[in-house]
Parts: structure tokens; C-alpha cells; sequence
């Protein structure tokens, strides 16, 4: 920011109540302009501002087209500026004129207009109101749409300042947005915060130049806070710890993209997930980011590190466990002896960092460029399905990670419906009890329902494994039949050797499947036509499907030193599924009796 654009900032924060919104320097509308400030208001309109920290001394011409200026290297000319904040401003105006809900019904007397007042003005921010109307400045910048340095100070009343803002509309009326139509103004103005509404994209936004042929009825955006996370994450090292569901792999997409167009080396996105790995890959592809951004799982990431720069590769001889201690503690010696460089990505973003290893953390920290020094974890310690509880007490600066004072915490579950929410938060409430940290420790977060609604979860006791595999899939043809899409589909599985019969089943009906059952499926899982996924509820985290099914209910939690790992594991099977979650059971054993405790608990308390 110029110091007259700080300034602005800082009166709009400080002069203006909570329920308007305001935008920086941001890309706005599908030419991409960048206006100054756009200022919006429910219950007012937009206006859009555009700041000069001109002296009066440097302006030696002015028109209503251009500007004169006299600079330290010479006369330069540039746009008059209320013209400049004009254009923008009727852009944005044909922009939302477009969708029917943003304009006048037929049957009014602005029918086919926009709804709500709109305007624009120019931020004088070293020029008074004396000087100005001293000169004839205002002959092409009309003084009601200015406002001059004495009258956006620190003192300045609140009242006067918001007069000068929406003084500068030629026209106001009265308006009054609903939620609704106010997500349909920044889906449009704003159109890298839209959000899928395709299947199984874990809310991953549609991205700039993403080309929208038609209006959808339903828009779909991030929220507020998300966007403010997205948009200010900033150079250094942040930590968002967010529920399942929040948003978190959204907005590393969203910050993905955005470095992409702004740094020179390659950013690295690391997971513990490979079938999460590999759709995250697919995604960002999709949106035209796979030269410049890798994502690997950690263990591929050492692997490749290793083969690239001609270290030493273990033998996968021992065990997978073993092979993969070996694998990490090879690279991190390649590191300390300087076999493998440091320093080699732009930004390092670790999503499931909870699945994380205090050593993994610092190894991969060293891997980011100094000059940019941009690294962001994401991390959910409710979703930490591989760790005992005594290894996950770290704080992030011992393992490299200094992100006091960056940190976000995200609450708000958007994936899952009340319904599933709220039978996974019962099933899981001594999990998910929340648990304060400082600023550098990893607390846990219940989660809180965004208010989606949907059918209740279903729990549905079967005779056998065969009985489970035949309801399973004529459920599946059900769901077909009313409209979704077989890979929206998933059954979670506990040992991938429970599948058999499903698979027999699925085969015997002609419906195509595919199964996590090996590495290399698990990268192509999501690389072929629709089929429906079978996968553990390990590979599951990360993912998110419509309409999710999880057999064998009966063989979790039958050991009471598995109790509380199984709880957490199902837990995270559960908030897999976005509309539909369907629980098989056999016997009355393991964790039935406290997941049917659940849905009649959320049942009795959504009746009430």
C-alpha cells in the first residue's frame, strides 16, 4: 500500500461498522480489474474508491480523461482517476446486471436495473479540501466525490466520513440485500472465491479464468473469514487448525494458485494421504497449476528427494513401517550433508499436518527458499488417526515452524449436513471435548455446523458379510437412479481383506468400482471413468463423498486398548460423507450400541 492508501484502510476500519465489507487491490469482475477499494454495504450499495497521495505542486495538467504529472523521472501522464474509478464501477454494474436475482422485477418501474445504489468516487490523501478549492480541480473531479487528506484523519467523526462515502452516489434508494444475494455479489464481482458445486471436490473453488457459461441457481462461495484467511495469509509461517470440513484444503488450493502467479520457484504441497495426494494433484491440474506446484505424499516426496539427487534408497525388505523410517531417516542425513539442497521450493504448504512427525516437520521446513519463507500447515488434532496421544504434544517452534501470532482457527463444518455433523460430534464428544493450547501448540476444535440439513444417518444390521455387500449395493443403484454420480459414491472399509463380497456383488450387477487396495490404485483412483470407491478409512481422510457406506460396524472398538483409536477413526469415516452416511453392523458388539445412541439422541433432539 501507498501511505495514502494505508490511511484509508485504516479509517475505513476504524469509521465504519462491522456489517460492511471492504476490498483491497483485488481482482474484481472477469476482466480482472484492480480498483483501489470497493466498499460494500447491505443496505446501501457498492461504491468504488480510488486513491492518490498526489501533492497539488506535482499536477501540472488534468483533464477528464488524463493527468499530468511531474515525477522524479519526468513528466508522466496517466488516467484521470475519477474516470478511471467510473469505469470500474459501471463494470461491476453490468457484471451483476446479468444475474435476474440482482435486478428489479418486470413490475417495477426500474425493471431489468440493478437493485441496490452504487457509486464511485477519488481519495485526495495529500491534498486538503482548502487547497482543493482553491484550484479548479473540481471542474473535472467533482468535489462531492472527493475526499481530501483533512477529512479521512485519525479525528475525523465517524458520521461525516460515511457522509462523504455515500455522497458520492448520483442516485439512492433504498435496498435491503439478503444473505443469498449478497454471496451472489462476490460469486460474480469476486470469481476466484467460487466454490464447486461439482461432486466430490471437497469445496476446492473454481479458480480465476475458470469459464462460467450459465448462472447457477445455487451460488456457492467461501464464507468471510475464509476469504480473509485466503487473501491474507502473507509471507512467513501460518498454521490453520480447522475442523473436518472447514474449508482448510480450499483455501491451500485458493493460496496454491495465487503463488503460482507470484513466485519463480516451484511450491510443494505434502500429504500423508496418497489417495488425498493424488486427488489434490488432479485438481490443481485441472486449474492449470501442475508445472509449477508438485504434490507428493511425505513418503513419496523422500523417495523422489532421494532418487533425484543419487542418495542412498533403502530396500523395501523389512516391512512398511520399516522401509519407511529408513526412507526419512535417509533423507534427512542426505540434508545434513548437503547432498540433497535446501531451499528449494518457494512455499511449503503440509496439509494433515496432524498425521505429521515432529522430525518430518523439520526436515520439510528446512526445504522452503528463505527469500520467500512462505510455509502453512493445516492441521485438525481431532483427524490424527495414526498417533498416540503422548506423541502429539509438540509445539510448532521446536520443530522450526514460527507461527506465533499466525494462526487461525476455523469452527465451521460446510461439508457435512446437521444431521451427519451431529452424530459424529456425539459418537466422538470425549474425542472432540475442546482443548485451549497457546498460540504455538496444537489444540483440538469441536467443530460447528454451518446448518446444511439432510436425511439422518443410518444404522442397518445385516445377517452377513454377503447380506452387508447386497444392501450396500442395491442402496448404490438407488442413489444412481435418483441423479448421483457413481465416484460420488464411497465405501469405507476397515482391512481392505472385509471387500470380497462387495466386490463380487458390485461385479455381478455391472457396476463399475475401484479399489484402494494397492499405492498405484491409490494414486489413480480418481484418474478413470465414474466408478465407485473402495477404500479404507485411512485412505478416506481427506476425501469426501455424497452418499458414504461403512460395513462392519461390530469390528471396531472390540479391544478396549482400540477403543479410543477406533473412535477416532470412525469419526473421520463419518465426516467423509456430505449428504448421505449409511453404518452396517452384524452383531450387537464394538461400536454399535454408541453410534445408535447417537443418531437417536440427534433424532429426539432435532424433534423437540
Amino acid at each position: 500500500m501507498t501511505s495514502g492508501e494505508r490511511r484509508l484502510s485504516e479509517r475505513l476500519e476504524q469509521k465504519l461498522e462491522d456489517d460492511y465489507l471492504c476490498w483491497y487491490d483485488v481482482p474484481l469482475g472477469p476482466q480482472q480489474r484492480q480498483p483501489d477499494f470497493v466498499v460494500f454495504h447491505p443496505a446501501r450499495g457498492f461504491v468504488v474508491l480510488e486513491v492518490k497521495d498526489w501533492k497539488l505542486d506535482s499536477i501540472r495538467s488534468i483533464d477528464r480523461a488524463s493527468v499530468e504529472l511531474l515525477t522524479a523521472l519526468g513528466i508522466k501522464r496517466v488516467s484521470n482517476p475519477m474516470s478511471q474509478a467510473r469505469v470500474y464501477a459501471l463494470e461491476v454494474v453490468d457484471a451483476l446486471e446479468r444475474d435476474p436475482a440482482l435486478r428489479n422485477p418486470v413490475d417495477t418501474p426500474y425493471a431489468g436495473r440493478l437493485i441496490m445504489p452504487y457509486g464511485f468516487g477519488v481519495v485526495l490523501s495529500s491534498i486538503t479540501r482548502k487547497q482543493f478549492e482553491a484550484t479548479d480541480l473540481g471542474q473535472v473531479l467533482e468535489p462531492h466525490k472527493v475526499i481530501c487528506q483533512d477529512e479521512m484523519t485519525d479525528s475525523a467523526d465517524a458520521e461525516d466520513f460515511q457522509s462523504r462515502i455515500w455522497g458520492m452516489f448520483s442516485h439512492v434508494f433504498a435496498c435491503k440485500l439478503s444473505l443469498p444475494q449478497i454471496e451472489r455479489v462476490r460469486w460474480h464481482l469476486f470469481p476466484e472465491l467460487r466454490v464447486s458445486s461439482g461432486q466430490g471436490q471437497f469445496g476446492l473453488f473454481d479458480g480465476p479464468g475458470h469459464k462460467t457459461l450459465e448462472i447457477p441457481d445455487l451460488i456457492k462461495v467461501m464464507d468471510i473469514q475464509q476469504e480473509m484467511l485466503a487473501r491474507s495469509l502473507g509471507d512467513g509461517h501460518r498454521v490453520i487448525h480447522g475442523v473436518a470440513g472447514s474449508g482448510k484444503t480450499m483455501i491451500l488450493g485458493y493460496r496454491c494458485l495465487y503463488l503460482a502467479r507470484a513466485l519463480r520457484k516451484p511450491i510443494l504441497v505434502l500429504c500423508f494421504n496418497v489417495t488425498l495426494a493424488a486427488r489434490l494433484r488432479e485438481l490443481l491440474a485441472e486449474r492449470g497449476a501442475a508445472e509449477q506446484v508438485s504434490v507428493c505424499s511425505f513418503h513419496e516426496w523422500c523417495r523422489d528427494m532421494l532418487r533425484t539427487y543419487h542418495a542412498n534408497i533403502p530396500r523395501n525388505s523389512g516391512g512398511y513401517a520399516a522401509y519407511t523410517a529408513e526412507l526419512v531417516a535417509q533423507t534427512i542425513a542426505s540434508v545434513e550433508r548437503g547432498q540433497i539442497p535446501r531451499g528449494q521450493y518457494g512455499a511449503v504448504m503440509i496439509d494433515e499436518g496432524h498425521d505429521f512427525e515432529p522430525e518430518w516437520f523439520q526436515l520439510v521446513v528446512q526445504m522452503v527458499d528463505p527469500n520467500s519463507n512462505s510455509v502453512l500447515v493445516l492441521y485438525d488434532d481431532a483427524q490424527s488417526i495414526y498417533k498416540q496421544e503422548k506423541q502429539r504434544k509438540f509445539s510448532f517452534a521446536s520443530v522450526g515452524i514460527q507461527a506465533q501470532g499466525r494462526t487461525t482457527i476455523l469452527k465451521l463444518n460446510y461439508r457435512n449436513t446437521l444431521e451427519i455433523l451431529s452424530v459424529a460430534k456425539a459418537f466422538a464428544d470425549e474425542l472432540l471435548n475442546p482443548q485451549e493450547s497457546d498460540d504455538d501448540g496444537a489444540p483440538i476444535v469441536a467443530p460447528e455446523s454451518a446448518g446444511r440439513r439432510g436425511p439422518l444417518p443410518e444404522l442397518v444390521q445385516c445377517k452377513d458379510d454377503w447380506a452387508e455387500a447386497r444392501f450396500i449395493v442395491e442402496r448404490i443403484r438407488d442413489e444412481v437412479a435418483q441423479g448421483r454420480a457413481l465416484s460420488d459414491i464411497a465405501v469405507l472399509v476397515q482391512h481392505m481383506s472385509d471387500h470380497r463380497p462387495l466386490i463380487t456383488r458390485l461385479e455381478e450387477c455391472g457396476i463399475p468400482y475401484l479399489c484402494a487396495d494397492s499405492q498405484s490404485r491409490k494414486r489413480a483412483l480418481f484418474e478413470s471413468a465414474p466408478s465407485v470407491k473402495i477404500v479404507t478409512v485411512y485412505s478416506s481422510k481427506g476425501l469426501e463423498f455424497g452418499a458414504t457406506f461403512i460395513p462392519r460396524l461390530d469390528a471396531y472398538g472390540v479391544t478396549h486398548d482400540k477403543i479410543d483409536a477406533d473412535a477416532r477413526l470412525l469419526y473421520v469415516g463419518m465426516t467423509r460423507a456430505t449428504q448421505r452416511l449409511v453404518m452396517l453392523h452384524q452383531a450387537e458388539g464394538g461400536m454399535v450400541g454408541r453410534v445408535r445412541e447417537s443418531i437417536n439422541g440427534v433424532s429426539d433432539a432435532l424433534a423437540a
